[in-house]
């Protein structure tokens, strides 16, 4: 069994990553910025934030001291600064993420989009804020509501649907005020939505990969937000889903673990809305990954 470190184990990615590693057999580090509870890992020990200048310092102490020989981050803040430091770390020691230029590019869900726009891969209309007059031409321009959030950003945080509503639209265009281009904006698509989860292997060692698709049966902003149930859905009823899922990740990129989020548009076209480079927080409902994970991405040692 593996030594593996598991960082932001107190966020719902890495405690779920950490709770299916042990389950496994495996002895898991857990670190992370905020005091969690002991029981969530085999030790868990603070970090600064990602942040911070000694960050990656702490990691690689931790990873000499604690015999680490698989490093999986977790948290959206550090998945540029890791992938970039992927190499630095002890010899023989593996770090589960991406190529440093796709982790970037998905890290931006602006640049996420203008990619995968490029590429051909469905995705809603969108835009910056700057690039409308007002809130009145971006509705017109795409037809209706909008979803706005932050280029930069962990999970469903500070997303809103903006609409025109009893108000006239007044909240909309207030909001809308309060906007530069750090923020995203996206044609709202009102259909199903997914989190497909995804591992694709590197070219070269022959890997096809798997796609698991997860329907979000219940979220926690009622219209958008992070999911608070979700349920697996064979491949055969969702069989586009999987295809846009896996079609958004080549186009990127990108290799490993990686969530993305998924709607269906009004005629049912499903697009992709953003992509996660890491394990998402429903990766205990696709078992299968993590496996394929641990299989491949060190063959012929973390069996």
């Amino acid at each position: 069994m593996a030594r593996i470190l598991v960082t932001g184990v107190g966020g719902p990615a890495g405690l779920s990553l950490a709770r299916q590693l042990r389950g496994l057999g495996h002895w898991v580090l857990g670190v992370d910025m905020q005091e969690v509870p002991a029981s969530a890992a085999d030790i868990v020990s603070l970090v600064s934030p990602a942040s911070s200048a000694g960050y990656l310092w702490e990691l690689r102490g931790l990873v000499a001291n604690h015999g680490i020989e698989l490093l999986v981050p977790t948290v959206s803040d550090e998945l540029v600064l890791v992938a970039e430091a992927r190499e630095d770390f002890a010899p023989g020691v593996e770090v589960l993420i991406a190529d440093p230029a796709p982790v970037r590019i998905a890290n931006d869900k602006y640049l996420t989009m203008r990619c995968l726009d490029t590429a051909g891969v469905a995705v809603p209309g969108f835009g910056l804020p700057g690039e409308f007059a007002s809130v009145s031409e971006a509705m017109a321009r795409f037809g209706g509501a909008l979803v706005v959030k932050p280029r930069v950003s962990r999970g469903g945080r500070g997303v809103q649907i903006l609409e025109r509503t009893a108000d006239g639209g007044r909240n909309a265009a207030r909001i809308w005020a309060s906007l530069d281009d750090s923020w995203i904006v996206q044609r709202f698509a009102p259909g199903t939505e997914y989190a497909p989860v995804v591992f694709r292997g590197e070219l070269a060692t022959g890997d096809d990969g798997l796609v698991v698709v997860l329907e979000k049966t219940e979220l926690k902003e009622g219209r958008v937000g992070n999911a608070v149930s979700v349920r697996k859905v064979e491949l055969s009823m969702a069989a586009d889903v999987a295809h846009v899922a896996r079609a958004a990740t080549a186009a990127l990129g990108l290799t490993g673990p990686i969530d993305v989020d998924v709607r269906r548009m009004p005629d049912g076209k499903p697009v992709v809305l953003e992509v996660n480079a890491r394990f998402g927080a429903n990766s205990a409902h696709a078992p299968e990954l993590l496996d394929h994970a641990l299989r491949r991405y060190v063959p012929g040692r973390l069996v």
